[in-house]
Parts: structure tokens; C-alpha cells; sequence
């Protein structure tokens, strides 16, 4: 079978920034591929390279055995993009906004008109079709922005970012509806920051830190990678943090996990009753804890494991551009759109 996305090498240089760093990946047809990252991380940068709206700087890649680099063109008919932001116009209703993406994609009038209400159906907009969408809800518009993206019924789906600053509950509706597009055959691949939303809705994921992809592989390998069991500690005085960390390291012989805003100390272990250990090293040097917890890996500790305790904010900037790369990105997206 013909793999929906094959990368190898993938790289991607702003100035003296790499940005991507040699990134392999395979996605096959039919699952939920994820990219798992913190901010910065290179992300949207891979999946905009993917998507012909970044150049490749080294590397190559095809979307169902079409080069990337050679038939941009081709590649843009197999794909539908979903960005962090969404691309509809404030200055029409929802059914507007459909009826111009599809006679945009070369639709009759009448095709158009049937297109724009079954993707209303589809994604719950009906009811909402013809109202101004300065009154829609931030579920709502990603729900528009993500039906905006199957006017050509593509065979493969970008999603960067779905969910970014939904609702619990309105986060549960778009995973619904992923489910639902997989189901109907599509192919998707996810980048999110949301470690259950990976967990969730991802067949296999991959995580990317500092631009190199450090691990992959289905959700239960991830978490087996990093030990049976995680012991979880909250201690008494966020002072004690570094000592705590010392402490355990020193008898675990690897590194703690620190959550300084909670006061919260994690650590992965190969077998249970190392917990124990941990416990008297801390009561040998008077450090207070108010609760301990041993429990199965979860994915956050294997982020955590994974990319170390990094985070990097770059606000006002794609999830991971430095400011420096914005002028870059831009005189790229022209070259390409050319």
C-alpha cells in the first residue's frame, strides 16, 4: 500500500535556525498520525513543508507517491489543511463561506449548493447556517474552518492544532468528529500540544523536540518506554525542589521530573518497589511530602521524559517560529505560491 506521507531528512533552516532537523515520517492510509510537541518544537514547521506552503530545505517527501517539491501542485489536490487559525471570511454566514470554497474548487452553482448542505449536516451547522459568524463560538468556527477543508473531499487532512482554546466539551465534539472522518475513510495527520488529545484520537505518534523527532510509536510503546510504573510526590515546601530531585536521582540514578508551579515531583521507575527508595532517600534528608502516588506511565510523563522540562513561548508567532524566521516564512509562502 502506498503510504499517505513518507518524509525522510526533512529540513527546514531559518537563517541560523534549523528549525526541522533531518525528521522521518511514515503515515499509512486510514490512521490518525500524530505529532506530539512542545512549543517550538518544529510542528506546524514540518506539516507546512508537507503542504507545499513552506520550501524544502533538504530532504524529500511525497503524499501518496507525489513528490512534493516537483508536483506541489498535484499534492494540494490530495490534502485538505486545517490551520491554528481559522481561514473562513468574518464577513459572510457559514453557508456563504462554503458556497465560495466550492465554486473556488470549480463547482457548478447547483454543486456548490449541494456540497455547502451537506457539510452544514455534517458538522452540526445547519441550524446556524445563515447567521453571521461574528455570533458563532470558537467550536463553531473550527468546525466551519475543518468542513472548509473537505469541499474537495481529500483523501488526506493536515489538522495543526484543532482544538487550541476550545472547551473541554467542545474539544469532545471535534474529537467526534475526527473519529467520524477516519471512519469515512479519510487519512489525518495531528499535530497538537494536548497530551490527551494524542492519547485519545492517534493510532501511532511521533514526538518532536528542538526540531529532531526524539521518539515514535503507538501510545501504550511511548509510555512502556519509559518504565512499568511513575512515582508522583507533592511536596510540603516548594523550596525543596531541587533538593527533592537530588535525592532521587541520586538512588534512582536518573533524573526527576519537576513541576515547580504544583510542587509536584515525577520520576519513572523500572520496578514498584524502587518507590520506596525514593520515599527513605527524601525522609533521610527532611523533606516533607503530603502525598504520594504510584501509578501506570501517562503520556505526560513520557513528554516530560521525552523533551525535558524546556518550554518556550513565542507568543504572537506560529507554535514554532522563532521572530527572526517570520520574514523567512513569508518570502517562502511567496516563492511558493508562485
Amino acid at each position: 500500500m502506498t503510504l499517505a506521507v513518507e518524509a525522510t531528512g526533512l529540513v527546514k533552516q531559518f537563517k541560523d535556525l534549523r528549525a526541522v532537523d533531518a525528521v522521518d515520517l511514515q503515515v499509512k492510509q486510514g490512521e490518525v498520525f500524530g505529532v506530539l510537541g512542545p512549543n517550538g518544537a518544529g510542528k506546524t514547521t514540518t506539516l507546512r513543508m508537507l503542504a507545499t506552503l513552506l520550501r524544502i530545505d533538504g530532504g524529500q517527501a511525497s503524499i501518496f507517491g507525489v513528490d512534493v517539491v516537483r508536483e506541489p501542485h498535484q499534492v494540494r489536490q490530495l490534502i485538505g489543511v486545517t490551520g491554528q487559525y481559522a481561514s473562513v471570511d468574518e464577513k459572510l454566514t457559514a453557508r456563504e463561506n462554503l458556497r465560495l470554497f466550492a465554486r473556488i474548487h470549480g463547482q457548478s452553482s447547483a454543486q456548490a449548493s449541494a456540497t455547502t448542505d451537506d457539510l452544514l449536516e455534517r458538522f452540526g451547522l445547519t441550524d446556524a447556517a445563515d447567521r453571521a459568524l461574528e455570533k458563532f463560538s470558537g467550536g463553531m468556527r473550527r468546525r466551519l474552518d475543518l468542513a472548509s477543508s473537505l469541499i474537495a473531499r481529500p483523501p488526506l487532512i493536515f489538522l495543526d492544532e484543532p482544538t487550541t482554546g476550545l472547551d473541554p466539551r467542545t474539544r469532545g465534539q471535534m474529537w467526534d468528529t475526527i473519529r467520524d472522518l477516519v471512519a469515512q475513510g479519510s487519512t489525518i495527520l495531528l499535530t497538537t500540544q494536548y497530551l490527551d488529545e494524542a492519547d485519545q484520537l492517534a493510532d501511532r505518534i511521533a514526538v518532536i523536540d528542538r526540531g529532531r523527532k526524539v521518539a515514535e510509536g503507538t501510545s501504550g510503546e511511548l509510555k512502556a518506554s519509559i518504565g512499568s510504573s511513575t512515582l508522583s510526590v507533592q511536596l510540603e515546601d516548594p523550596v525543596d525542589m531541587d533538593a527533592a530531585a537530588r535525592s532521587v536521582a541520586q538512588v534512582l540514578g536518573r533524573p526527576a521530573n519537576r513541576t515547580p508551579e504544583s510542587a509536584r515531583l515525577t520520576v519513572a521507575l523500572n520496578r514498584a518497589d524502587e518507590a520506596a527508595e525514593a520515599l527513605i532517600a527524601l525522609r533521610r534528608n527532611d523533606i516533607s511530602i503530603t502525598s504520594v502516588q504510584v501509578e501506570q506511565p501517562t503520556l505526560d510523563a513520557v513528554f516530560l521524559a521525552l523533551t525535558g522540562e524546556h518550554v518556550r513561548d513565542q507568543s504572537g508567532l506560529e507554535d514554532d517560529e522563532p521572530e527572526s524566521a517570520s520574514a523567512a516564512r513569508q518570502s517562502d509562502q511567496m516563492e511558493v505560491s508562485r
